[in-house]
């Protein structure tokens, strides 16, 4: 995806914590804003601004601890390496949450 858009997404969720639990949300740098949709997706928090048929604020955020928030990242980006997704409307995936 492109840098301007995941720059874009991750400016809106960090807006949203910033507004939920102040400007010092990162508790010392230990915490990091985290978002859903992720912020590599074109569903991600800035999504209504770019698609006048989105709904505002169709996403969530989360402070989780710095670490966690790395890894989780991480293997993210092994998932779109591995599944050749490179970018674009024919790279599209589905997430699906077990309990």
């Amino acid at each position: 995806m492109e840098q301007t858009r995941k720059d874009d997404n991750r400016k809106a969720a960090v807006r949203q914590c910033k507004r939920y639990w102040g400007d010092g949300y990162a508790w010392g740098g230990t915490r990091e804003c985290d978002e859903y949709p992720f912020a590599t997706t074109y569903e991600g928090a800035a999504q209504a601004g770019r698609d006048s048929e989105a709904k505002p604020f169709n996403f969530s955020v989360l402070l989780v601890a710095k670490a966690d928030n790395g890894a989780a990242g991480g293997l993210l980006l092994g998932f779109y390496a591995k599944n050749r997704l490179v970018d674009g409307l024919d790279d599209g995936f589905m997430v699906k949450i077990d309990s």
